[in-house]
């Protein structure tokens, strides 16, 4: 595999983050009007939202399977299609079992979507020799920007959700479908990165190639374990900040209604900005500093949501909070690429089923402790999971041996 299409693969592969951020911000945006247009009593909706995240880890469960027979590139290949027309069904239908049936079909392939993307992105930084996974997740924020913006366009104009929906998939559809003719895998700890850097070992921000320190080619969940908890807290604060933080400002903070929409939208921002130069700062400090310095920048950040007194300082604490939890997640899958090089396919797949734990886990969480006791103390229990971060940071080290036994070098990975 050429220099070139090295390039080819990375682009392609970040037009399909991108293109995964948009139609996820669509559907979860626009949740209010999917429930009005089928009629989901308040009641139900929980039923058709816990459903996604569990039918998202299903799939990727089956993408784990399925790239022990052929390339994650093909399984991306058909799932991000299948995402998009799932979305147009859920725009397009009439009575309650079509939207379920959409729904379902949404969750299974994002589950694919996301663990065969993670895959490659994992395959392509061990053939650059260096960190760019973050980058990937930044171009999944912006998506998630632009797929918001596109939603607050179609509910101001009053459009169907179908009429929302329909012209950005008969963009982006074809979009996809091209770029994943260069969709390509990393090759393995002997391939020299574009800018000549050898694959196999650590650059001098501590990340190495997939043959630097191998945990060894058999996946041991026991030594994944703390990646998984890693990955579920941090979904537990990223959904904090996404069911909460508008309810959080309102009532407790007694800010405007206006006002209680804006810290979601800054703290998307705020991560997509910390993803664009996370990358840099893995290469400069090494991923085990980013993630402790992300964690404790997170942490912080709901500490000071939990005491602020008023709408602008819990505000702020919105902000840190995106700069901290953004490397969060990237790294865990680089972590997982790591410490399993001969089996980073199943690392990724398996790892990528605690993302949908912390979804489903942390919203009911916090509503919970905040009916029982209090919203303010109820951020706090976030804030100890996130620190608990601290306890594994190792596991983010240039060393995976350290973490498991074996030295087995890991094989060569096919080029799509």
């Amino acid at each position: 595999m050429t220099d070139a299409g090295l390039r080819h693969g990375r682009a392609s592969l970040g037009l399909s983050f991108g293109v995964q951020g948009v139609a996820f911000a669509l559907l979860v945006t626009r949740i209010p009007a999917i429930q009005d247009r089928y009629g989901i009593s308040d009641g139900l909706l929980p039923v058709f939202l816990a459903a996604v995240p569990i039918l998202a880890g299903a799939g990727s469960v089956a993408t784990e399977k399925a790239v022990a027979r052929v390339r994650p590139s093909v399984v991306l290949r058909w799932a991000q299609p299948f995402v998009l027309l799932a979305l147009l069904g859920v725009g397009g239908g009439q009575e309650m079992w079509q939207v379920a049936v959409a729904l379902g079909v949404f969750g299974l392939a994002v589950g694919a979507l996301d663990a065969s993307m993670n895959m490659l992105g994992v395959s392509l930084q061990r053939a650059y020799g260096r960190s760019i996974m973050t980058g990937f997740h930044a171009v999944w924020s912006l998506g998630g920007i632009a797929g918001a913006s596109l939603a607050w366009a179609g509910a101001r104009w009053e459009l169907s959700l179908l009429g929302s929906y329909l012209p950005v998939v008969a963009v982006l559809l074809p979009a996809a479908l091209i770029a994943s003719r260069w969709y390509t895998e990393g090759t393995g700890p002997e391939r020299k990165g574009p800018e000549g850097e050898a694959a196999d070992g650590a650059d001098a921000a501590g990340v190495p190639g997939a043959g630097a320190g191998s945990a060894g080619g058999a996946l041991s969940f026991k030594l994944l374990l703390p990646l998984c908890l890693i990955m579920t807290f941090a979904y537990i604060g990223d959904s904090t900040v996404s069911n909460w933080s508008a309810k959080y400002l309102q009532d407790v903070l007694g800010s405007s209604e206006q006002l209680a929409t804006v810290p979601y939208n800054v703290y998307m921002v705020t991560t997509l900005l910390g993803r664009a130069v996370g990358d840099l700062g893995v290469r400069r400090f090494g991923a085990v500093a980013v993630v402790r310095g992300g964690s404790l920048l997170a942490a912080g950040g709901f500490a000071v949501v939990a005491v602020a007194p008023g709408a602008w300082v819990g505000m702020l604490g919105f902000t840190m909070l995106g700069f901290g939890l953004c490397v969060i997640v990237p790294q865990t899958f680089a972590a997982a690429g790591r410490m399993f090089p001969g089996s980073s396919d199943a690392a990724v797949a398996r790892l990528n089923i605690f993302n949908y734990v912390g979804f489903l886990v942390g919203s009911p969480l916090v509503g919970a402790l905040g009916d029982a006791w209090s919203y303010r103390g109820a951020m706090l229990v976030p804030m100890v999971l996130v620190l608990a971060t601290l306890v594994y940071a190792r596991a983010f080290g240039p060393e995976p041996a350290r973490y498991g036994g074996g030295h087995e070098r890991p094989r060569t990975a096919d080029v799509g």
